[in-house]
């Protein structure tokens, strides 16, 4: 299993979340196994579908949604197709063990006429290299303004470092899932905002970075996730956006605006790092609201006349 979880670290290249979720689940399943119908020691030649559908039974009676089974049937089914190739195992358990339906969400996201709202939250950038409390603000909005205009995934901003940035903060080079690389390209509004924030912040004390990360802490460590979806959770509260606050709607938000404004979907399936167009397609459920608005003020009989 040990060999497993590194050949998802090295050769899948899987981010620092993933692995630790594939950990948890198989460290679920094996315990659950050793718990009921193997004895004490776990023996993957042993496992059955008829045990495999056992824990999938448990983890519903436990109180887990039918989204978070998949994940970890995922995990499993990752798990035991490696050690099949490897010849560990003759058969494949999973082969017999299907996903369980789940109901299709739409993606949240803020309405266009909320978006504007996001912006100016923050107080005035100050000179003190020791204003805590201007800095934080400051860097919240710009956090939440860098999820809007591209698009970004909460661990690729994470690991923002300025060097990151083409000249004049023309473009963005990201390193999304799989290791993968894309150029996201920045919109003037943003650019002019990331000069103002580095020209006061950069090499600052309160901004210090020997790794040169954006977004740091006051006490001058790279922000933890957490701490990126608390600023995002902050400047949205601070905004009245009402629902789900967190980077992810942004990102939503970032796609539902595009293909609203006319953008093809292939290329906003570059700017997000989809892997497949399937990914990026959910987001023409949510024009169908825009095509009722055009709808309405176009047609000969809609209700709204120009």
């Amino acid at each position: 299993m040990e060999d497993f979880l590194e050949h998802i670290k090295s050769e899948k290249r899987y981010s620092p979340n993933t692995q630790a979720s594939y950990r948890r689940d198989l460290d679920d399943f094996t315990a659950f196994i050793t718990g009921t119908a193997h004895g004490t020691a776990f023996d993957p030649q042993l496992v059955t579908p008829a045990d495999i559908r056992e824990w999938i039974a448990d983890l519903s009676r436990r109180g887990l949604s039918p989204s978070s089974i998949n994940r970890m049937i995922s995990a499993l089914r990752s798990y035991f197709k490696y050690i099949r190739s490897k010849g560990i195992v003759e058969k494949d358990p999973m082969l017999k063990i299907t996903s369980l339906k789940t109901p299709k969400k739409l993606p949240s996201y803020i309405p266009e006429s909320s978006a504007g709202k996001l912006f100016g939250q923050s107080s005035p950038l100050t000179d003190a290299p020791d204003a805590a409390p201007g800095y934080t603000d400051a860097r919240n909005e710009l956090i939440v303004l860098l999820f809007y205009s591209t698009g970004i995934r909460l661990a690729e901003l994470n690991g923002i470092r300025l060097r990151d940035f083409s000249p004049g903060f023309a473009d963005l080079r990201v390193l999304g899932k799989g290791g993968k690389e894309r150029i996201v390209p920045i919109v003037e509004f943003t650019r002019n905002k990331l000069r103002e924030f580095t020209v006061k912040y950069n090499g600052n004390p309160v901004c210090f970075s020997p790794d040169n990360y954006l977004f740091l802490t006051e006490d001058k460590k790279q922000m933890s996730r957490a701490g990126i979806y608390k600023a995002v959770k902050s400047v949205m509260e601070s905004a009245g956006i009402q629902g789900k606050k967190s980077p992810h709607v942004l990102r939503h938000t970032f796609a539902t605006h595009l293909l609203n404004q006319g953008a093809d979907l292939r290329h906003i399936q570059e700017l997000l790092g989809h892997a497949s167009l399937a990914a990026t397609q959910i987001y023409t459920h949510n024009s169908i609201a825009k095509l009722k608005e055009i709808y309405a003020a176009s047609h000969p009989r809609g209700s709204k006349k120009p």
